[in-house]
């Protein structure tokens, strides 16, 4: 409490950014100190939000270490964090400050690791990435679903996500960098592979499932979010001694299935090309996104099905527009909840799931975004 401020919304100019601030604006309360921080405090003017600015540069480590030092809680939105991000990681680790952001981007969380895990450990700080929709409701709905149980026991769950989301030029931009990189995100998994302790005596595995038919298509889904949901796994026994994670992108019918794979392979062709990842950019530009009504038609479902024990139980976590109103709220919930919630007293690179668990869930729930059991009668 000696900081001068609760939270610290860097990169608020942004589109992502900007529903964030207007969420915190009307949501926050009167008793929440809260600042928007960034590098043209002009453009943080026009949002119109009553707070106070600080300037600071995502290039700029000086500028970003005020920012460490001021806040409890620093929020970025500025990707791709790849780019961006590691500056202001490495100025909230030695600060002690906790740090949350959206990030889908592997690469940059391995890094983030490697590097900046064990001063977050040493100073307290808690470096809690993919606050958003990646990785929230895989993460937070695994930990929901693990809850109803038994404990002791392997456990298996999968994870069947729908959706109807559109993108913005930060997201594209972001996804392009990921798919532009397969070897250096090897490479940094790889060290975080050899840095990493395992848990002693337990199995753990997380990852994208293979095609499924379940009533309709499951389709791989490779983001970051099975990583997300297996190292929360190795963090909490709860999740038992032999625990299994697989996500699926759901459709319906056999021909959006084959165009959904289709246009995820021609993305990640055209992002090693730089003309056409150029090209590509240029469709979709920072702080471009889709307008209110389109987000209000947008929307998400991720059903999960989990067994163990002799025991079965299908739960269900949906929202509205996934990609931006939903991520903001996530992300602004996630903040006052390190901010003001008894959460877990753990340290260093963690996961929302092991840094606030259901104290998150709990405040998402009454926010609109529902967590439910549903009665097990298929996904």
């Amino acid at each position: 409490m000696d900081r001068a401020y609760d939270i610290v919304l860097f990169g608020a100019s942004g589109f992502t950014g900007a529903l964030t601030a207007a969420y915190l604006a009307k949501n926050a309360g009167p008793e929440v100190r809260w600042a928007l921080a960034g590098r043209n405090p002009a453009k943080l003017r026009e949002l119109g939000v009553d707070a106070p600015i600080l300037v600071a540069d995502a290039t700029d480590p000086a500028s970003l270490a005020e920012v460490a030092r001021q806040a409890r809680v620093v929020v970025t939105t500025v990707g791709p964090y790849l780019t961006y991000g590691e500056r202001l990681v490495a100025a909230c680790a030695e600060a002690g400050t906790h740090y949350l952001d959206l990030t889908g981007e592997p690469e940059f969380v391995d890094r983030v690791y490697v590097d900046h895990h064990a001063t977050a450990q040493r100073t307290g700080a808690k470096l809690v990435h993919a606050c958003g929709f990646d990785s929230i409701p895989y993460d937070l709905g695994v930990l929901y679903t693990v809850n109803r149980l038994p404990e002791g026991v392997p456990l298996r769950v999968s994870g069947f996500m729908r959706a109807d989301l559109r993108m913005s030029g930060g997201t594209l931009h972001s996804g392009l960098t990921v798919f532009s990189r397969p070897l250096q995100m090897i490479a940094a998994g790889a060290r975080r592979r050899s840095a990493e302790a395992r848990p002693w005596g337990r199995r753990i595995s997380s990852r994208a499932g293979g095609l499924r038919y379940v009533g309709g298509w499951a389709l791989p889904m490779p983001t970051l979010d099975p990583r997300i949901v297996g190292y929360s796994a190795r963090l909490l026994d709860r999740y038992g001694p032999d625990f299994e994670y697989r996500q699926y992108y759901a459709v319906r019918r056999l021909p959006a299935a084959l165009t959904a794979v289709a246009g995820a392979g021609a993305l990640v062709a055209m992002a090693q090309l730089p003309p056409a990842r150029d090209w590509l950019l240029s469709r979709l530009r920072p702080g471009d996104g889709p307008s209110p009504e389109q987000r209000a038609k947008s929307w998400f479902n991720v059903t999960f099905l989990g067994e163990g024990g002799g025991e079965r139980v299908v739960t269900e976590v949906a929202g509205g527009d996934p990609g931006y109103d939903e991520t903001a709220k996530m992300l602004a919930e996630s903040a006052l909840c390190l901010a003001f919630d008894d959460v877990p007293e753990r340290a260093g690179q963690l996961t929302t799931a092991s840094a606030m668990g259901t104290r998150l869930i709990d405040r998402l729930d009454r926010a609109g975004i529902t967590f439910r059991t549903r009665t097990p009668t298929g996904t």
